[in-house]
C-alpha cells in the first residue's frame, strides 16, 4: 500500500427531515447566497424547507445553474457575491450546483484578474469562501470532496479544479429527495458512482486489501439497489443506500494508498464538451473500450472484480477478466444507458482524433495509473467506442 494522508473535514448530516438543521450550522451573522439549478427544488418542497430553515438569516438567491455548470452563468453569480457582500454560500442541488458553488467559493477570494485562471492554470484553492450543501441528486460525491468540474461553452472546455479549501463545511443528505428525481437522472447517478469506484479500483494489485474491499462493497451495494431504486424511487431504504454509496464513492477514502486511473473521466469530459452528452453516459460509452484497450495491465484487477462483485468463479484469469468487462457493460444497459457513441450522435467520425488534440492542448499527455496513456491511445479508445 502506498503512503498517504487523509483528512476530510466535511460534516455529514444524514437522514429524514434534516434540512431544518441548516439553522444551527450556519453562523447567525452570515450573509448567505442560496444557489440552485433549474427550479425543481421549488416543485418538490425542498426550496420551502430550506427557506424555512433560513428564516431570520440574511439571504440572497441565485438560480439557473445549468447541468454542466457554465462559467458565464457563474460569473453572474460572482457579481452578486461581490455586490451583496456575501460571506457564506449554500448550494441546494446535485453535483453541478455544488461544483458551481465550489468555483464561486474559490473565485470569491481569488486575488488574480481572471477567475478562469483557477481552472486553466490549475491553481489549487487553499482557502475559499465557506459553503455548505443540501444534496438533491446523488451521483458525483461533490458534497463530501474538494473537487469540481466547470464548463465554458464558448470555448468547448470542461476543466477540473480543487484544493483543500474547497470541502463543504457541512452537507445535508436526506434520501427522501430521491423520490422526486427523474429516472434518467437516477440512472446517471448510479452509473456515475459506479464508475467513480472503478476509476480508483480498476488498476493493478498493490496489497491494499481493505481499500479493495471498501471499493467492492460500494460496487456490490450499487448493483443491489439499482433495480430497487429504478423501480420505486420512493423506497427509502434503497434511496438511503444509493445516496450514501454515491457519497462514499468519491469522498477520498477509497483512493488512499492505491493508484488511480481517471482516464475515462478525462476523455469523457471531452465528449460532454463536444456533444453535450450527460457526464455519466460518457463514462458508460468509454468504459468497455478503455478496459479492453488496457486489458493486459488491468486483467488481474478485472478478474478480481469479476469474482468478488459478479460472482464469476469459473475460467482462467483472462476469461474472468473479460467477463468482468462484459458485466460492466451489461450493468449500464440494465440502467437504460446506451454504451456506444454512435447511439448519441451521428457526427462521431473523427471524434477520437479531436479528443486527442484537445487532451494534447491541455497538457494531458500521460493519463492512467501508469501515466502511460498518450493522446494517441485516447484516440484509439474513443474510436473503439463508436
Amino acid at each position: 500500500m502506498n503512503n498517504f494522508e487523509f483528512k476530510n473535514p466535511t460534516k455529514i448530516i444524514f437522514g429524514k427531515d434534516q434540512i431544518i438543521k441548516i439553522a444551527t450550522e450556519i453562523p447567525k451573522d452570515a450573509k448567505i447566497l442560496l444557489l440552485y439549478g433549474g427550479g425543481s427544488i421549488k416543485k418538490n418542497g425542498i426550496y420551502d424547507q430550506v427557506k424555512t430553515a433560513l428564516n431570520g438569516f440574511s439571504v440572497e438567491e441565485f438560480g439557473g445553474i445549468p447541468a454542466n455548470p457554465e462559467y458565464e452563468v457563474l460569473m453572474q453569480a460572482l457579481t452578486v457575491i461581490k455586490e451583496k457582500k456575501i460571506t457564506f454560500l449554500l448550494a441546494v442541488g446535485g453535483g453541478s450546483v455544488i461544483d458551481g458553488t465550489k468555483f464561486l467559493s474559490s473565485a470569491a477570494l481569488f486575488e488574480g484578474d481572471n477567475p478562469w485562471d483557477i481552472l486553466d492554470k490549475k491553481i489549487a484553492t487553499l482557502q475559499g469562501m465557506p459553503f455548505a450543501t443540501v444534496l438533491t441528486l446523488p451521483a458525483t460525491g461533490s458534497e463530501m470532496n474538494s473537487g469540481a468540474v466547470i464548463t465554458r461553452t464558448e470555448t468547448k472546455q470542461k476543466l477540473t479544479m480543487g484544493g483543500p479549501g474547497l470541502f463543504p463545511v457541512f452537507s445535508i443528505l436526506d434520501p427522501s429527495v430521491v423520490s422526486s428525481i427523474p429516472q434518467r437522472q437516477i440512472a446517471n447517478g448510479l452509473a456515475d458512482a459506479f464508475t467513480h469506484v472503478l476509476e480508483q479500483y480498476m488498476t493493478y494489485p498493490i496489497g491494499a486489501l481493505l481499500q479493495d474491499r471498501f471499493a467492492e462493497s460500494i460496487l456490490q451495494t450499487l448493483k443491489e439497489v439499482a433495480p430497487m431504486i429504478l423501480k420505486d424511487p420512493s423506497d427509502y431504504k434503497a434511496a438511503a443506500n444509493f445516496m450514501w454509496s454515491c457519497t462514499m464513492a468519491l469522498n477520498g477514502l477509497i483512493q488512499k494508498g492505491v493508484p488511480g486511473d481517471w482516464a475515462i473521466h478525462m476523455m469523457g469530459h471531452e465528449l460532454t464538451a463536444l456533444f453535450g452528452i450527460d457526464h455519466a453516459r460518457t463514462l458508460a460509452i468509454l468504459a468497455e473500450s478503455h478496459y479492453t484497450y488496457n486489458f493486459d495491465s488491468k486483467k488481474e484487477k478485472l478478474a478480481q472484480y469479476a469474482e468478488r462483485v459478479w460472482d464469476i468463479t469459473e475460467g482462467s484469469l483472462e476469461e474472468k477478466a473479460k467477463v468482468g468487462i462484459q458485466k460492466t457493460t451489461a450493468f449500464f444497459h440494465s440502467l437504460g444507458i446506451k454504451t456506444k457513441l454512435s447511439e448519441y450522435t451521428t457526427d462521431y467520425e473523427g471524434t477520437g482524433a479531436e479528443v486527442a488534440r484537445r487532451l494534447e492542448e491541455r497538457g494531458m499527455t500521460a493519463l492512467g495509473e501508469h501515466q502511460s496513456l498518450t493522446p494517441s491511445d485516447a484516440a484509439k479508445i474513443v474510436d473503439m467506442s463508436y
